[in-house]
């Protein structure tokens, strides 16, 4: 009989915590909404302090650490270590559900988001690298090309080695769910329930809630946005505070339906509307210049790559780089706890190969065309007059940018970029539900001490705290409140991703003759059939029907 059937939800719910990283996390979080809320001018000035801190002292670091990963999962592909395993399991999800679940669990809500305003800003402002005109012929391919540039490759690395770093030592060593499973080359796997653990589970709570949260008032902000420039309905504080608990409710729903019936159903369904979206938008659009264009911006982004990674505009004081590319490479930072424990849990019985091909080339692949087809897209109708999107997104921020692209879009007179635009917000939508499912689902798990099916109501009151931190935030501090606990938190976890990097190294070292190597999984793998699977899927954290 299982523990839910022997007890009350209620039991279930207190009988699983772990009460310190439980208390600790939510705690932390609490106070920091708290001290907002009742002092947002002092609070602010001191998140103000602490960014301009991190940023101004380690910018360089995070450049370095982030281009490192990549190199690092780049020998995982290519050498022999990519074939030790985590774990002698058949994987249980077919690759294609794989990925989606990986794509729609990182980055895929911003991707989304930014798609049709980021190559337009940098057109509008081109990056101090390049020494071009802004508003100019010259300045369409860079903009798409640092739009890419910021969005796959690097950003997917922190994640990757997060969750390879937690399911080696899960799957293959015996470690508990948790990211403090990173510490196992060096405590053991019986041992990372120590004071470093602890306080490393416990930062990993606080920066998903952070990261999280930050996603959530973007698209939050996406919704109020097209509202007002669309309808005219502002919807004020109130309205802030409704939308993001609609969503959450949605996440939360979602999420509840566990890992099988919710996530990797909606993540499948995700994936097909966003190539749908995408191939749509490059036939109805100007095909053959968004070709081209495509063309020239991915070859610049191959020929700059290391450049464009190491780059600090220091007589601008790194001003420019700590807004974006160091932001932007804080922001999955902050996400890597809950991400890569997601892929962990997921990646049961695939290679090392495999996982490191999944996180950082798999999703390129995705994402490299929808930058270069709707960034290329508007960014050319702009240059054309076909569209003023710019004017819109000077005025109401960058979350109108989809409304002008997709309602300028027309085909034989029909008003194609009407079903556009709303496909477009649908996957925005469920695009944040997948990510927040993954992560209150995560922060469950390090809260209950690495249990692989955390009950409804540890998942539940996770997903309301989430939905609260946001709100509050988006209310009192706005997107910069935001943005600036992402930088905050995704700090320390440059150095915990580092030591995921050295102990895979040093266990890959010794382990690496040992292991089970056994049959190298083929890429593409199909899934284990349901009689294969029914003996595990609680070991895997799938729900039974």
């Amino acid at each position: 009989m299982s523990r839910s059937n022997q007890q009350s939800p209620v039991e279930e719910f207190i009988d699983e915590i772990e009460p310190i990283v439980f208390a600790f996390g939510a705690g932390i979080t609490l106070l920091f909404v708290v001290v907002f809320a009742l002092n947002p001018k002092t609070a602010g000035s001191l998140v103000s302090t602490a960014t301009d801190f991190v940023l101004g002292h380690f910018n360089w670091a995070f450049l370095l650490v982030m281009l490192g990963f990549v190199g690092f999962l780049a020998f995982l592909i290519l050498g022999p270590w990519g074939r030790i395993k985590l774990g002698d399991e058949v994987p249980e999800f077919s690759y294609f559900s794989y990925f989606t679940m990986i794509y729609s669990a990182g980055l895929a809500a911003g991707i989304v988001f930014w798609g049709p305003s980021e190559a337009l800003l940098h057109y509008s402002s081109v990056p101090p690298l390049y020494d071009v005109a802004s508003k100019s012929q010259a300045a369409i391919p860079i903009a798409v090309q640092y739009s890419i540039f910021h969005w796959a490759i690097i950003q997917w690395s922190c994640f990757t080695v997060m969750g390879l770093g937690i399911g080696y030592f899960v799957h293959a060593h015996g470690a508990p769910l948790r990211v403090s499973a990173v510490l196992t080359p060096f405590v053991g796997a019986n041992n990372v329930d120590n004071l470093a653990g602890k306080i490393i589970d416990i930062l990993a709570v606080f920066a998903t809630l952070g990261g999280v949260a930050t996603s959530l008032g973007f698209i939050g902000s996406q919704f109020l946005t097209g509202l007002e420039f669309q309808w005219g309905i502002q919807l004020g504080d109130a309205g802030t505070i409704t939308v993001i608990t609609g969503m959450t409710a949605l996440f939360t729903i979602s999420l509840v339906l566990g890992v099988d019936k919710g996530i990797r159903r909606l993540s499948n369904f995700n994936m097909l509307l966003f190539g749908g979206l995408m191939v749509a938008t490059l036939v109805f659009g100007p095909t053959f210049r968004v070709l081209e264009l495509s063309t020239q911006a991915i070859g610049g982004l191959f020929g700059d790559f290391f450049e464009m990674s190491l780059y600090m505009d220091y007589t601008n004081g790194g001003s420019w780089s700590n807004a974006w590319t160091v932001f932007y490479w804080l922001w999955p930072l902050a996400w890597s706890p809950f991400a890569g424990l997601f892929i962990a849990r997921i990646s049961r019985g695939r290679s090392v190969r495999e996982v490191a091909f999944t996180g950082i080339v798999a999703t390129s692949l995705a994402t490299i065309p929808w930058f270069a087809i709707v960034g290329g897209t508007a960014t050319i109708f702009q240059h054309n007059g076909a569209a003023n999107i710019l004017g819109p997104v000077n005025n109401y921020g960058e979350a109108v940018s989809g409304y002008v692209l997709f309602g300028a879009i027309e085909f034989m007179g029909l008003p194609i970029g009407t079903v556009l635009l709303f496909g477009f917000l649908v996957l925005v939508t469920t695009f944040f539900v997948t990510s927040a499912d993954s992560s209150t689902l995560a922060v469950s798990i390090m809260t209950t001490g690495g249990t692989e099916e955390p009950s409804s109501i540890n998942r539940i009151f996770w997903g309301v705290l989430q939905g609260a931190v946001a709100s509050i935030l988006m209310v009192i501090g706005g997107v910069d409140a935001l943005q600036s606990a992402a930088i905050i938190t995704g700090g320390p976890f440059a150095i915990v991703c580092l030591i995921a990097v050295i102990g895979l190294t040093k266990a890959f070292r010794e382990d690496g003759g040992n292991v089970l190597l056994g049959e190298e999984s083929t890429l593409f793998g199909k899934p284990r059939s349901e009689k294969q699977t029914g003996s595990t899927k609680a070991a895997v954290g799938t729900e039974d029907d």
